[in-house]
């Protein structure tokens, strides 16, 4: 119980949504009922956009920097996934939602699933749900190049758990790329089946002092920066047809030249949302940014805000706060000083019935899927992503994501953010 606590502890550790008391003994994953021996098999939603969706991998090795969270190499290694408007997608295979061995460690008594969500370990066959993504299909064609969005999880969480919104993005028209934060997601794997799994949890037990809290969250932030630094010159050097793959396995046809970086956003779950925000203050090739419930308020951080200096110091782009009921610029202290420090363009807004970060992950479609195969109380569900209808709100967060972008990406305003509407009666505005 004391592991299940300090593991749901780690998912707080840049989220003041998420308190010690979402870490009660009623957060342990509830028994699967007799007779539900066969594992769950899941189901994401198609993507909505008129472009079929390509996607692949990437190996990329930063031999620049040092890796702050091991000795084991003298280098930062990151593994990425592209997803993009695709064509000829014919009987190109879908990718899975995530790869073998990183499945069997996400679903297992180790991983982020059994965790941070509370789902029976060993129950969900995670390696066998497929994504609306056609592995190494061709680039669409196209007048002009794609804009780009980078997607950083959030702390625990693989790249993969937010596959829903990301392909939908990429459907859309935009190429979003997905990193892994190695050592501190729950697991990364890496080509030739090697798994590398997360350290932070561990660490996070060998802290005695707030001040230990404080450099390991100091530490987080740091090594997320630079690894999306570290990816947007990858991407440069991507566009100019140079292959970055440390594998130099072939990339799909049309990836060069299909990249507008100079019109590159960035968003985020949780932690990611933090980063993004942080990310476009330091970064000027970012040009918009989306925080999907990250809060940098927490119980264990003596100085959270001096973690998170954007807080202080504003921004001059367009960014979109996402909460809750009770995560907002006027309650939540961190958004509240971000809010009235920035000079840029902002809306706050979340979902009705959302509880937390979860609200906005792969939590949304997948949960309830889980709930019904494997016979368990709807409480499991709710105390993850609260009262939200799972159909709309996966619509919804969609539509609104994509709104804010086509806005400041694009220049494209459908008013879907200018304030409450009967055809997203989900969606809340504070004012």
């Amino acid at each position: 119980m004391i592991r299940r606590i300090r593991s749901a502890l780690v998912a707080s550790l840049l989220v003041g949504a998420v308190t010690i008391t979402a870490a009660t003994p009623s957060s342990a994953a509830p028994p699967a009922s007799p007779g539900t021996d066969r594992p769950a098999r899941l189901t994401l939603p198609a993507p909505t956009g008129p472009y079929p969706v390509g996607t692949t991998e990437l190996h990329l090795v930063d031999r620049s920097r040092t890796d702050q969270w091991t000795d084991d190499v003298p280098y930062r290694e990151l593994m990425v996934s592209l997803w993009y408007p695709a064509r000829d997608v014919g009987a190109l295979p879908r990718a899975p939602h995530m790869s073998p061995g990183a499945a069997a460690h996400f679903g297992g008594a180790d991983g982020a699933a059994s965790g941070l969500y509370g789902i029976p370990a060993g129950r969900v066959d995670f390696a066998a749900t497929r994504t609306g993504g056609h592995r190494g299909a061709p680039v669409a064609r196209h007048r002009r190049p794609f804009p780009v969005l980078l997607y950083s999880p959030g702390a625990g969480d693989p790249r993969t758990w937010a596959t829903t919104l990301v392909q939908d993005l990429a459907s859309r028209g935009y190429v979003v790329v997905t990193v892994d934060h190695t050592y501190e997601a729950s697991e990364v794997e890496f080509p030739g089946g090697r798994v590398v799994t997360g350290r932070l949890a561990q660490l996070f037990e060998e802290a005695q002092q707030p001040d230990d809290f404080q450099r390991l969250a100091a530490r987080v932030f740091d090594v997320r920066l630079g690894d999306t630094r570290f990816v947007l010159d990858e991407l440069a050097a991507l566009d100019r047809g140079t292959n970055p793959d440390a594998e130099g396995r072939a990339l799909p046809a049309g990836v060069a030249g299909a990249l507008d970086l100079r019109r590159t956003g960035m968003l985020g779950v949780s932690a990611g949302g933090l980063t993004a925000l942080q990310a476009m203050r330091e970064e000027p090739r970012i040009r918009a940014a989306v925080d999907l419930g990250g809060s940098i308020e927490s119980p264990i951080i003596p100085d959270p805000i001096g973690l998170w200096p954007v807080a202080r110091q504003g921004l001059d782009r367009p960014f979109l706060l996402v909460g809750d009921s009770g995560t907002d610029h006027h309650r939540t202290p961190s958004w509240s000083m971000l809010w009235n420090n920035s000079t840029g363009w902002r809306v706050d807004l979340h979902l009705a019935g959302a509880k937390s970060e979860d609200s906005y992950k792969d939590t949304v479609p997948l949960l309830p899927q889980i709930a019904r195969q494997l016979d368990l109380p709807d409480s499991f569900v709710t105390a993850a992503i609260g009262d939200v209808d799972p159909t709309r709100a996966v619509h919804t967060e969609e539509t609104f994501v994509a709104a804010f972008f086509d806005r400041w990406l694009r220049g494209r305003d459908g008013r879907v953010l200018d304030g409450p509407s009967r055809c997203l009666p989900d969606l809340v505005f504070v004012r």
